[in-house]
């Protein structure tokens, strides 16, 4: 059996949209193109994303300017979800704190 693959996203104390998007293009090891918006992510991460599970940390430092972003980022990680469990696929995402 093989190893599962876990990407942990830690958007403690984010500042901006910017760098959001920064650390997700790095720990997701998007390409250089990367447009940076959740179009782009859900693009990606469907096509370019071998993770078998996502982990999110800190949510909770964040501010309340982010909760639109944060409520878009679940919507996409559910969906894609969804997706891979309809092709028999494994996905998964968990918001850890």
């Amino acid at each position: 059996m093989s190893e599962k693959k876990i990407i942990t996203l830690d958007v403690t104390d984010c500042e901006n949209w910017v760098e959001l998007q920064e650390r997700i293009q790095k720990v997701f090891n998007f390409p250089y193109w990367y447009g940076k918006n959740w179009s782009a992510f859900w693009d990606l991460l469907r096509t370019d994303c071998d993770a078998d599970k996502v982990e999110i940390i800190g949510e909770h430092t964040l501010s309340k300017d982010f909760e639109w972003h944060l409520g878009k980022m679940h919507e996409i990680l559910q969906r894609n979800k969804e997706n891979s469990a309809k092709y028999g696929w494994e996905f998964d995402f968990e918001i850890l704190s």
